[in-house]
């Protein structure tokens, strides 16, 4: 039955807000933003669309809700925040990369250099973001080099009696032990706050000052230290600065489409330094046009993401909204350049080839992996439908900390979005067997009962023992047609041994070292092993380092540091009498006993 628009438009106010179309099985199937919400979703309802696209995108709307918002700028925010709760079927989406890293100069009374990735702490400064964490790791060096400042942890830092290594190998001026004053740190801590934010020519200048000053005074070894920090700044500024860029802080973006799939580069300048590029392919882009894809790209990666003041783009899209909507959201003026010429036109080619090359890659890497998937399908005589793939892992050590992986391949690739881990407990420590049923029944039972996709093929790290509980449990969840196989690792555990178990079959099966099929089973059981230790470190991590304290109530984050400060540690607080212990500020006699008892 065709959606009858006149009602909705009838009601709809010619103000800014968020439209939703929904079809007859009440799912989100597009998400989208208006200055003007009558005249946008007029739009969609006239009698000659010119994307086929957006005809079928329409042709499957049952109906549509709007929401009024105060301006555009709060639109975009809502629209963003919708189409990563719905994911529609009909929006370009790109992955969501809110947690890139940053360079962060901490507020301690001697700063901290350091890497960071997440939430920003007031009284610390930060500078980026970075496209990656090694151009963050490679600059943090550079930095380190140039002004040796400290990277250590505030524990370590504050409990060391004599240099580390740093200070040996001069990456650092040890103001751990006082080899620095607090006065002459902190002018390092300036030039390279200066550094990071471009204006590298004031600390050139700064330093040059000081090396004549040193000079006149007869201080020789001084002025060669100056020297030697002004030739490696000269070697960095070699390496890493855009000699030919005039704006110290710019994004550079270009779209390039090959054989249907598209994929938008990203070239990140800060501080007139070029820090890399991160290439993205969108998801639901098919037939989409590169101005909405590009249009979709800067709608998502920069709502309550830090932006430069100059945007540049390969495609001619309508700028001035999104202008108006970004400066207000960062509080100063950004500008979208879509013609750029001279040095901004030849980074844009830059970002152009880069885009084109990572299609080149992805589409050969995809035929190569495909290529792996039938020659597996073959050597194992699985069924022609046979796609996705999840495959087990448990990781402990000595039974502490058990954790199970579940990874999954799917349309010719890994898909990390999908990934699961589960934390085991309630088992004897060290039953691999008990820890693979609990992890294969909570992953299976919401499968039957329909949350989730059924897999073609399930691969479970172990032999014959491990595959005997995997067919166990399909059995009870009720799913005993899925294909099991059981990887067994080879003599000596050496790759390219590994010999497979089929339910019902006496006999193993293995593949050839250097057959294709092995080596996607590999791959795949490799990433579940990976997924699985990574996980199963962190549990244990996090249980070494859990504190009495926190099983004491009344002892909240501020008294356990109260506490640790006071005494130097929990051994300290140990050896502590009750009125040691009261004697802590906001520690009462009766909490003072109470800590007491719980120690001892």
């Amino acid at each position: 039955m065709t959606f009858d628009s006149k009602p909705i438009l009838k009601n709809l106010p010619n103000l800014p807000g968020v439209y939703r179309m929904i079809n007859a099985q009440d799912e989100v199937i597009y998400v989208g933003k208006a200055r003007d919400l009558k005249k946008r979703v007029a739009s969609y309802f006239q009698k000659n669309l010119p994307s086929p696209r957006t005809r079928m995108m329409v042709s499957h709307i049952a109906k549509i809700e709007t929401t009024v918002t105060r301006s555009e700028a709060e639109a975009l925010l809502l629209e963003n925040n919708l189409i990563k709760s719905f994911m529609p079927r009909y929006n370009v989406l790109f992955r969501d990369d809110k947690s890139y890293p940053y360079i962060t100069l901490t507020g301690d009374e001697f700063p901290r250099l350091a890497f960071h990735r997440g939430t920003q702490r007031k009284g610390n400064d930060y500078f980026g973001p970075f496209p990656n964490s090694v151009a963050v790791r490679e600059s943090i060096q550079l930095l380190q080099k140039v002004f040796k400042l400290r990277t250590c942890e505030n524990s370590v830092f504050a409990n060391r009696s004599r240099p580390c290594l740093q200070y040996q190998i001069e990456r650092c001026t040890a103001p751990c032990v006082g080899y620095i004053s607090v006065e002459d740190y902190k002018h390092d801590i300036n030039h390279a706050a200066l550094f990071l934010q471009g204006r590298e020519q004031q600390v050139m200048d700064e330093l040059s000052e000081k090396m004549s000053a040193a000079a006149e005074r007869m201080e020789y070894e001084m002025a060669a230290l100056y020297r030697d920090r002004m030739q490696s700044l000269r070697q960095v500024q070699a390496r890493q600065f855009v000699s030919d860029f005039n704006v110290a802080d710019a994004d550079v973006i270009a779209c390039a489409e090959l054989q249907a799939q598209v994929c938008v580069n990203l070239v990140m300048i800060r501080g007139g330094r070029h820090l890399g590029d991160k290439s993205f392919f969108p998801k639901n882009a098919d037939g989409c046009d590169m101005e909405t894809t590009v249009q979709a790209f800067l709608e998502q990666h920069y709502v309550a993401q830090a932006m430069p003041p100059l945007i540049i783009v390969n495609v001619a899209i309508e700028t001035a909204a999104l202008e108006e909507v970004f400066t207000e959201q960062v509080g100063r003026k950004v500008k979208i350049n879509t013609n750029p010429t001279g040095d901004k036109k030849v980074w844009l080619k830059m970002a152009q080839t880069n885009a084109k090359l990572a299609l080149q890659q992805r589409a050969a890497q995809s035929a190569n992996q495909q290529g792996r998937l039938l020659a597996l399908r073959e050597a194992l005589d699985l069924p022609e439908t046979t796609e996705r793939i999840e495959c087990f892992d448990i990781s402990h050590t000595m039974g502490e900390a058990t954790v199970a992986s579940c990874v999954v391949f799917d349309r010719g690739d890994m898909q990390p979005a999908e990934y699961r881990r589960y934390n085991i407990t309630g088992i004897t420590p060290g039953d691999d067997y008990a820890a693979m049923r609990d992890a294969l029944t909570r992953r299976y039972k919401k499968i039957a009962a329909g949350e989730g996709k059924l897999p073609d093929l399930v691969f479970i790290d172990g032999g014959k023992g491990q595959l005997g509980i995997a067919v166990e449990v399909m059995r009870e969840v009720g799913l005993p047609d899925i294909l099991l196989v059981g990887i067994a690792k080879g003599e000596e555990r050496r790759p390219g041994l590994e010999q497979m178990f089929f339910a019902g079959r006496a006999t193993p099966v293995g593949l050839k070292k250097d057959h294709p099929g092995l080596h996607l089973l590999q791959q795949i059981r490799d990433e579940a092993h990976r997924f699985a230790i990574t996980g199963h470190r962190a549990r244990r991590a996090k249980a070494r380092t859990h504190s009495s304290l926190e099983d004491i109530a009344g002892i909240g984050a501020k008294r356990r540091k109260s506490l640790l400060t006071h005494f130097g540690g929990l051994d300290g607080i140990k050896n502590a009498s009750v009125d040691e212990i009261a004697k802590v500020e906001g520690i009462s006699r009766m909490l003072a006993e109470k800590i007491y008892q719980e120690l001892h």
